[in-house]
């Protein structure tokens, strides 16, 4: 249980809170991922049938995906982030102190 001022922070509250924020980091976090899966595969694929075995090819292809798609959906992740943010506060200024 979490004392803030007067009011209490229940373990609800808290708990809620954490599963937002851990669903939403999960959701952020799948364009990049989703992203470097797959032009791993591809690279994968294509060093099996080239038959090239280098290990350090398909990092580069990762890092410029991955970095494609924080362009592409950096907006998105921003909006999302910051309403996440500022409904937290919200919520906490509405259980605070009155």
């Amino acid at each position: 249980m979490l004392v803030l001022g007067a009011e209490v922070f229940d373990d609800g509250f808290v708990l809620a809170l954490c599963t937002k924020a851990l669903y939403l980091v999960l959701i952020l976090s799948a364009p990049m991922l989703m992203s470097a899966l797959s032009v791993g595969l591809m690279v994968s694929i294509v060093q099996a049938t080239t038959q090239v075995q280098e290990q350090t090819l398909s990092f580069v292809p990762k890092i410029i995906a991955t970095f494609m798609a924080i362009v592409l959906c950096g907006n998105w992740m921003f909006n999302m982030l910051s309403s996440f943010t500022i409904a937290t506060f919200a919520d906490i200024a509405r259980l605070g102190p009155k």
